[in-house]
């Protein structure tokens, strides 16, 4: 069985320009590796390790971004008053009076610093589905807590 990446196409569009940037660098990376192997005796060329090194993990990423695209499931925002993939929603904390707005995405887009949360983490499990004004149980790692989906947009 198969297992899509649900995504949203802001996130797929990501994936898809950080792929294209990868592969404008690797000519670049290609010729250090050729420059530093010109150098000479390759068992103590650190220059070419290195390039050797930073070629494959440029490669390693192109492969594991690109099979995040092949296996990427793009999800569309519904208008149905409901949180789900790719919809904003304002919470308030139980302990907390300022409420916090979080977009909710895919798994390879969450960012909690830039405001995405994964659908699939416990708070986006907790809140999926709900509609404005819905109070739910949110169980975390740390502790249990409470949110009110105050707005969805």
């Amino acid at each position: 069985m198969v297992y899509y990446q649900k995504m949203t196409p802001q996130g797929y569009q990501k994936i898809k320009d950080e792929i294209a940037d990868l592969k404008k660098d690797r000519p670049r990376r290609i010729k250090i590796l050729q420059e530093a192997r010109s150098l000479g005796d390759l068992s103590e060329n650190t220059e070419y390790t290195e390039a050797k090194r930073d070629l494959g993990h440029l490669q390693s990423r192109l492969r594991y971004l690109e099979k995040q695209l092949k296996y990427a499931e793009i999800i569309e925002k519904k208008a149905d008053g409901k949180v789900d993939l790719g919809k904003t929603v304002t919470l308030k904390f139980a302990d907390d009076p300022e409420t916090e707005t979080y977009q909710v995405v895919g798994r390879m887009e969450a960012d909690i610093g830039a405001g995405k949360i994964a659908f699939d983490s416990p708070l986006g499990q907790a809140i999926m589905k709900k509609e404005v004004g819905k109070t739910v149980n949110v169980a975390a790692p740390a502790g249990e807590y409470r949110v009110t989906i105050e707005a969805i947009e």
